[in-house]
């Protein structure tokens, strides 16, 4: 194998499999791709509606812990990445959300210049190939392939959009177009009924390039430093320690856990966090592994009088059923996520945009795939998404195998408590209205006896769980705590980028898949020294008339 590659590219996962692609499309450069992990052929992955089982698995994950979570009753979080070919984005839920418009916005201004909505919807658009066609704000030509699944065919999906209109919030056909607020279909990344992870849309395409080399069961250790140039990395393969040089640049695309843990063994970080693990200091950069953030969630369960929810599909006859119908025809239950609608609203009035979000699902279970109860149910998803509480990932010793400290001190700030609380009530109000009464029955969790903010806390504390969005560790900006700047340049470091959701300075109001996506795209033509494409004029939001009837009809609604 040659030893000196023009770029290489850590983590074969949402972002550094999209940089793979484009930076040897042109054949000019040569890209050494490494990843932990091995294959992702397994129907397991493949399959959608197996999504719980590779999130499960330590063969495709890292299964990570959080240490106890103070404002959590000192619960350790599960905190699972992706380690196989399409890292995160073959082992997610695949829901397809870009977050708002106002999310990048507010990258810009925390110092991401070029970062805003504009310059990203471009990125977004040229990444997507949307099953419904192309306008301003979908692709129609991009890799990722972006669907409804089976198109809501449970009434239950629809009785839950009805059921948010009737609340008095906005109906949207599409929330990653002009309008997010509002309830309506859910997308996700599936193509032809198989799950289209960053592996199968970018990578699998280029593999067969000469200019591209990707190794597998790779375990990084550190960047190699010159002084204060990155100009390789080492690694161990096979119980054999390797090293690798570069011409050009090293991109790490380790993920918001991976990437900084990379830099901090690498001597890269904050001065006493490397002298308390046993590292040399190489390069002070306090904001490694800070601002750490994540996404919350908790179920909201009810029994279901219909039999007609996922739960009447859950014994091992119908999975056989599911499963053989999709090895033979990729279609059916067995193509869908099973998230097909949703709903993005604001948590209270003066909220600038959405902060709370919907998954709708038409079963009562675990993300582990275990029933919740006996008998038929659905559940909604519930977050509050855009959180004010920080954490941290923090190297605890000098061996590469050994597991970061991750905390995200979740809770922490009390407008985040605020917003679990209006996830308890605003829920509430929408599944008591009249779209849900044939479907709606018993409240299983958190149950009607918990009413009162302290019994909410309560509840929240104990029951609520990780959305699996973790992001922000390596951030991008131009202060002093910001770690790469708005090129995803490593300050200080030459030759050396970070390209992952890490690099986000705040976390959208979504799922992270497409975001990291798109900022693999923008960064792709940033390294190569192309001209970012031109910005969006397209408008976004609701439009005056919308709004005015909004507040006509129902004062009492969270619209700023």
């Amino acid at each position: 194998m040659n030893n000196v590659f023009d770029y290489i590219i850590v983590g074969a996962g949402s972002a550094g499999c999209v940089l793979a692609n484009r930076l040897t499309e042109d054949g000019q450069h040569t890209v050494l791709l490494l990843e932990t992990g091995g294959s992702d052929k397994s129907i397991f992955i493949q399959m959608p509606t197996a999504l719980s089982i590779p999130m499960n698995t330590k063969k495709y994950a890292w299964q990570f812990e959080t240490e106890p979570e103070p404002f959590l009753d000192n619960r350790r979080m599960h905190c699972p990445r992706g380690k196989v070919l399409g890292g995160s984005s073959s082992i997610n839920g695949m829901v397809y959300v870009r977050g708002h418009a106002r999310d990048f916005d507010e990258w810009q201004q925390h110092g991401a210049e070029g970062w805003d909505y504009a310059h990203c919807l471009p990125y977004f658009k040229k990444a997507e190939s949307w099953a419904f066609g192309g306008d301003d704000y979908r692709g129609d030509q991009g890799p990722l392939g972006v669907n409804n699944g089976n198109r809501m065919q449970n009434p239950l999906y629809q009785a839950f959009v009805d059921a948010g209109v009737e609340a008095g919030y906005f109906h949207t056909a599409d929330y990653n177009g002009r309008q997010q607020e509002g309830f309506g279909p859910m997308h996700m990344t599936v193509k032809n009924g198989v799950r289209w992870s960053t592996a199968n849309a970018y990578l699998r395409p280029a593999m067969g390039r000469a200019n591209l080399t990707v190794i597998t069961h790779a375990l990084v250790h550190r960047v190699l430093l010159d002084g204060k140039r990155a100009v390789g990395v080492r690694y161990e393969r096979n119980g054999q320690v390797q090293e690798v040089r570069v011409s050009k640049e090293v991109i790490l695309s380790a993920g918001p856990i991976g990437s900084p843990h990379l830099l901090q063994l690498s001597g890269i970080g904050a001065r006493e966090a490397l002298e308390s693990a046993g590292i040399e200091l190489k390069h002070e950069l306090p904001g490694v592994g800070e601002n750490l953030q994540d996404h919350l969630e908790f179920y909201f369960q009810f029994r279901c009088k219909q039999p007609i929810s996922l739960n009447g599909k859950l014994d091992w006859w119908n999975k056989f059923l599911i499963g053989s119908r999709w090895l033979l025809k990729k279609d059916g239950l067995g193509a869908t996520n099973h998230f097909e609608s949703c709903g993005f609203i604001r948590s209270k009035a003066g909220v600038e945009w959405p902060d709370l979000q919907y998954h709708f699902l038409p079963a009562a279970m675990r993300y582990d795939g275990r029933e919740a109860f006996a008998g038929h149910g659905f559940q909604v998803h519930i977050g509050h998404n855009k959180p004010k509480s920080r954490g941290f990932v923090q190297v605890a010793s000098a061996d590469p195998k050994a597991a970061p400290r991750i905390r995200f001190n979740y809770l922490e700030h009390e407008e985040d408590r605020e917003g679990f609380r209006a996830c308890v009530r605003l829920t509430r109000e929408i599944i008591n209205q009249p779209a849900m009464d044939p479907y709606r029955d018993a409240e299983i969790q958190p149950g009607e006896q918990v009413r009162t903010d302290e019994e909410i806390d309560a509840f929240v504390r104990r029951s609520v769980e990780s959305a699996y969005h973790p992001s922000c560790s390596c951030r991008m900006g131009t202060d002093d705590l910001a770690v790469v700047d708005p090129e995803a340049k490593v300050r200080g470091i030459k030759g050396l980028r970070v390209v992952d959701s890490s690099i986000f300075p705040t976390i959208p109001n979504g799922n992270l898949n497409a975001p990291t996506i798109m900022a693999a795209e923008r960064a792709a033509d940033l390294i190569r020294g192309k001209a970012p494409l031109a910005p969006s004029t397209a408008e976004v939001g609701m439009d005056q008339e919308w709004q005015r009837r909004q507040r006509a009809n129902s004062p009492k609604r969270n619209i700023a």
